[in-house]
């Protein structure tokens, strides 16, 4: 499945990223350009990198303002 349509990255090559060690969207971005146009795969971005065990934004309340889960914690609880 495709996350970035602009750059045509899948999931898998998200999911590589991270497994190489991307920590974040930006280092995503530096890998495989995936975020860098248009922005709507930021979000999907973020959510593979919290299931993951990354932190998903730079700050708790972002994440939160987003609805995504605190590592750690299931997304039920950061909303």
């Amino acid at each position: 499945m495709y996350v970035c349509m602009c750059h045509a990255v899948t999931e898998a090559q998200v999911k590589q990223q991270i497994d190489d060690g991307a920590q974040t969207p930006r280092e995503i971005a530096k890998g495989c350009k995936a975020g860098t146009d248009c922005g709507s795969c930021v979000r999907r971005i973020q959510a593979l990198l919290g299931e993951h065990g990354a932190r998903p934004c730079p700050t708790a309340r972002l994440a939160a303002r987003l609805g995504l889960a605190e590592p750690g914690q299931p997304a039920a609880q950061a909303a």
